[in-house]
């Protein structure tokens, strides 16, 4: 991906010295954290916390698969924005492309699978109706 689609959920980051290795570069994990920032703040705008998920349905989103390009280097004091956009939606999963970018330039960019499971037995369990639903006006 070499643009960010328009219709895409961001968020704005900036780099601090605790994300950076001994150069002042990103170092490349930080970006699969900046990531889950990005997508805790999109199920935010649907309506729907981590904690609330957790109290009122017993479940929970954990990354199934993930895969990066690191393009360039974010530095430290970098303003970023850290974006998204669904790829694909079912019942259990969600895969998302996402991204980090410096103005118009993507830096990294890769795509993460996430599964819904029971926090209870940690298998896989369907999204509940109401946040499916909300999901899917956001895709």
């Amino acid at each position: 991906m070499l643009s960010a689609p328009a219709s895409a959920f961001t968020i704005p980051l900036r780099v601090y010295y605790e994300d950076t290795d001994a150069g002042g570069i990103v170092y490349y994990a930080n970006y699969l954290r900046f990531f889950e920032r990005c997508r805790t703040e999109w199920m935010r705008s649907a309506g729907y916390g981590q904690a609330q998920l957790l109290d009122e349905h017993g479940i929970g989103f954990v990354a199934r698969k993930a895969s990066c390009e690191y393009r360039k280097p974010a530095r430290l004091d970098d303003e970023l924005r850290i974006g998204l956009k669904v790829a694909r939606l079912t019942r259990v999963r969600v895969i998302f492309h996402q991204w980090a970018q410096r103005e118009a330039q993507i830096l990294v960019d890769g795509q993460i699978e996430i599964a819904c499971v029971s926090l209870a037995t940690m298998s896989p369990t369907p999204i509940p109706d109401s946040l499916f639903a909300a999901l899917e006006t956001l895709t």
